[in-house]
């Protein structure tokens, strides 16, 4: 059992039953049970690596990063919903809808995400701005200057 569902279980005083939590989060927490304490050493030092050479492209000289916040415009309610028949779908299935912004939750640096467009439909399309670490200063001046330039605080989304 991972630590997380180990604090769950003190906090219940009980052991934890597969309904209890997510059908995802416990096939990940299953899978976890195999990986041993130098595999996980290793993904921590993997990243690690990752955060540095990511933090380089804004040492090189960059400032900013523009992507999209997500690969695809909003999803209706319940694409994500889980399946008994195949419990990692919905995570494997957000892991392609939010594309862009993993890398930079792992990386540590600050992102923040605007919305800039807006469907036919009437749904926010995001663009993510990514700075280099630190640098949220840089994210907020820019984001007030495009929010003067096109407001969006009055916008809601059509339901």
């Amino acid at each position: 059992m991972g630590t997380s569902f180990a604090r769950i279980a003190a906090q219940l005083g009980r052991d934890l039953e597969p309904g209890d939590v997510e059908l995802h989060n416990w096939v990940q927490s299953e899978f976890a049970r195999g990986v041993n304490g130098v595999e996980y050493a290793l993904s921590l030092a993997a990243n690690v690596e990752f955060r540095r050479a990511t933090q380089q492209w804004w040492h090189d000289g960059w400032d900013l990063l523009v992507t999209p916040t997500l690969a695809e415009p909003p999803t209706r309610l319940g694409e994500f919903a889980n399946d008994v028949d195949a419990p990692m779908a919905p995570l494997a299935r957000a892991a392609q809808y939010v594309a862009f912004t993993p890398a930079f939750n792992s990386s540590g640096q600050p992102a923040i995400s605007l919305p800039m467009h807006w469907t036919a439909d009437g749904l926010p399309v995001g663009v993510q701005l990514v700075a280099g670490y630190g640098r949220e200063d840089l994210l907020l001046r820019v984001a007030a200057q495009l929010e003067a330039a096109q407001p969006w605080a009055h916008r809601r989304p059509a339901i």
